[in-house]
């Protein structure tokens, strides 16, 4: 069965033929709230308000529910000062095509080299043909979990910055990733500024 497509108009901008896991992830993150935008697809009479629709309601709430999170969360403790801080070369690991692709043009419009791996084979090989400066490693991936490929990392790439995202984050998920070197740990869902103000973190601090 085709996946549902759907138009969407911004202002005077139409955006065709989007994939609905794409409209509902831009949501989810935030890319588009209530009253930005109106949608249309094929059953309905017209153009309509996502929010206002049954099926795309439970995604503006998990927005909503992931700032609510974030105003809730603990102060981060402070990082140690860490040696690389040109980032240049990014890769992602996460079996989500539609997220890698929005993440991979968000990341290259800032000049950054982007990179993609969607299962654990394919990111150990990619690691055998590159060094990243930074990596975004999804937790739950088809064919194993993103902790081994974090600690592999760590062992034979220790300048390499590792970042785990997750849907399934918890705090004994935090405390192993932390132990085994991670330099953060990302709810999903989450926005293209989150990952931006990451890398920018990274880049403001180090040592001379």
């Amino acid at each position: 069965m085709a996946e549902i497509r759907w138009d969407i108009k911004r202002s005077a901008d139409v955006y065709r033929q989007i994939l609905d896991a794409r409209l509902k992830f831009w949501i989810s993150a935030g890319k588009i709230k209530s009253g930005e935008v109106i949608v249309w697809r094929g059953g309905f009479s017209g153009w309509r308000k996502p929010e206002e629709l049954e099926e795309l309601i439970p995604y503006f709430r998990r927005y909503e529910r992931s700032q609510l999170r974030k105003t809730k969360r603990r102060k981060p403790v402070r990082r140690a000062i860490l040696e690389k801080t040109q980032i240049k070369n990014i890769l992602i690991i996460d079996d989500e095509k539609d997220l890698c692709q929005l993440l991979g043009d968000t990341l290259s419009s800032h000049g950054y080299n982007v990179e993609f791996a969607h299962t654990k084979k394919e990111a150990f090989s990619s690691l055998k043909s590159q060094t990243p400066d930074m990596v975004f490693c999804d937790l739950k991936l088809p064919d194993g979990d993103g902790m081994r490929i974090l600690s592999k990392i760590r062992k034979i790439m220790p300048g390499t910055i590792v970042n785990i995202i997750t849907a399934y984050g918890s705090e004994e998920a935090r405390d192993e990733a932390r132990r085994l070197g991670a330099h953060g740990f990302i709810d999903k869902p989450f926005s293209e500024e989150d990952i931006l103000d990451n890398i920018r973190e990274f880049r403001k601090v180090g040592v001379s």
